[in-house]
């Protein structure tokens, strides 16, 4: 009697693909996806009665995507605060 094995989510794969995509190319847009993906994918999972595979790759993308989208405010907030910084002091030159 051979068992198959339970499906892989595959909105925690896109949640993981996406939270890699978000430390490389898509910071903002990557850490959005991979983490409504991440929430959904879990909730199927806790959800589903033969419990699929996943939720392991459903958490790393949403901790990817969250560190993503923080990272994303800090830099943005560093790089405003420097021209802005910058403004003021040539503002009194």
């Amino acid at each position: 009697m051979s068992h198959a094995a339970p499906e892989t989510n595959s909105l925690a794969i896109i949640s993981l693909v996406f939270g890699i995509l978000g430390w490389s190319f898509l910071p903002v847009v990557g850490g959005l996806v991979a983490i409504v993906t991440g929430h959904l994918a879990r909730s199927e999972i806790r959800r589903a009665a033969e419990r699929p595979q996943g939720d392991g790759m459903a958490v790393a993308g949403l901790v990817l995507g969250y560190l993503a989208l923080a990272s994303a405010v800090v830099v943005l907030g560093v790089v405003l605060a420097f021209f802005g910084g910058l403004a003021w002091f040539g503002a009194f030159q």
